[in-house]
C-alpha cells in the first residue's frame, strides 16, 4: 500500500510538471461535489491519479476524490482511498510552493469509514517530492525528501511568539476578524502569521517545525451561531466550504503520529469525522499546535 500511494503522489506531481502552462491559466471549471470550485489544474491531476490506479492497483480500490463521487476500480473493493490531489490549488495555480498530495486509506468493513479507521496516510509536496507517511508497519512518521528531520516540532507555548496559519476560503473576512485579529495583531510582529490555503501544506508545517500552529475556526462559528450561515454561503458561493474529510484525513494522522495536538475548534477529537460524507454537519473545525499549552491558549484566547 504505502508504495501505491506513493507512485500515485508522484504520477501526479509528474503530471502536473510536464503540464506546463496548463497549471498556470487559473481557469475554473465548475465546483466540486463539495462545492469548492474546480481550476483547470484540478482536472490534469484527476485524471492523472485515475489512470495510475486503473493501471497500479493490484486489488480493487474504493476511491473518493475532491472532484468526484466515490468511483470502483474493480468489483467488490476492500479498501477506501480517500484522495485529494491538489490540497492547495490557488498556490498550485499561482506556480508557489504550498500544495500537497493528500491520501487517506481506511477499509471498507463497516457502512460508515471514519478519520479513526485510516490505516495509511500520505502528504506529497508538489514543488519538492518531499513526503510523509504513516502506516501500520511504521510507529511514528517516515519522511523523506525533507532538508531536516522529520518530525521535528517546536516547543512554542505564548501565541506572541507563534508562527501560525489561518484560513479565509469560504469563510467571511468579518466573522474570523472579529474571533482573531487580537491573535493576528499580537503574532504578527514577535511571530509570523501566514495563509497558505492547504489545509495540508499548514499542518504538516508543524510536523516540519516550520509552524507552531494552525487554525480553522468556521465550522465551529457556523455550529453555534447558525444565524451566520447566510455569510457563509455568500462567500462560498452558495456552499458551506469549511473542512472536508479529503482536506485532513491523511494530515490529521500523520500530525497525531507526529505528536501534534489537532482537535476540532472545540477540543474535540477528529476520528468520528465520516470519511465519505461531504455536507456541513461532518464539515470541521481543526486547531493544532505543537504543544498542548499553546494548544490551550488558542482555545481559550479565540473571541468565539
Amino acid at each position: 500500500m504505502k508504495d501505491l500511494l506513493i507512485g500515485t503522489a508522484e504520477a501526479i506531481r509528474d503530471r502536473l510538471r510536464a503540464a506546463g502552462p496548463a497549471q498556470l491559466s487559473r481557469r475554473v471549471l465548475g465546483v466540486s461535489p463539495g462545492g469548492d470550485a474546480q481550476f483547470d489544474i484540478d482536472a490534469v491531476a484527476e485524471a492523472a491519479l485515475w489512470k495510475y490506479l486503473l493501471a497500479n492497483a493490484s486489488v480493487p480500490l474504493a476511491v473518493q476524490t475532491e472532484d468526484n463521487h466515490r468511483r470502483d476500480t474493480g468489483d467488490d473493493p476492500r479498501h477506501l482511498l480517500v484522495i485529494d490531489p491538489i490540497d492547495g490549488t490557488r498556490p498550485a495555480s499561482a506556480g508557489l510552493e504550498m500544495a500537497m498530495v493528500s491520501i487517506a486509506v481506511a477499509p471498507l468493513d463497516k457502512p460508515t469509514p471514519t478519520i479513526g479507521d485510516v490505516t495509511h496516510a500520505l502528504l506529497m509536496e508538489l514543488a519538492s517530492g518531499a513526503w510523509m507517511y504513516a502506516g501500520p508497519e511504521t510507529a511514528g512518521v517516515e519522511a523523506d525528501g525533507f532538508a531536516a528531520p522529520v518530525p521535528s516540532l517546536s516547543a512554542t507555548v505564548s501565541p506572541r511568539h507563534m508562527f501560525w496559519s489561518l484560513e479565509f476560503n469560504g469563510h467571511p473576512m468579518r466573522l474570523m476578524s472579529d474571533a482573531y485579529a487580537h491573535l493576528v495583531d499580537a503574532s504578527a510582529n514577535t511571530g509570523g502569521v501566514f495563509v497558505f490555503n492547504s489545509a495540508c501544506y499548514s499542518i504538516s508545517r508543524i510536523v516540519t517545525g516550520q509552524l507552531d500552529a494552525y487554525v480553522d475556526i468556521g465550522n465551529r462559528i457556523l455550529r453555534d451561531r447558525p444565524e451566520t450561515e447566510p455569510e457563509f454561503r455568500r462567500v462560498g458561493g452558495g456552499d458551506v466550504l469549511h473542512l472536508f474529510p479529503y482536506d485532513i484525513a491523511a494530515a490529521v494522522v500523520l500530525a497525531r503520529r507526529a505528536g501534534v495536538v489537532i482537535t476540532d475548534a472545540y477540543g474535540e477529537g477528529l476520528d468520528e469525522t465520516a470519511l465519505l460524507d461531504l455536507s456541513p454537519l461532518n464539515q470541521r473545525s481543526c486547531i493544532a499546535a505543537s504543544t498542548a499549552e499553546l494548544h490551550a491558549h488558542l482555545l481559550d484566547t479565540i473571541r468565539w
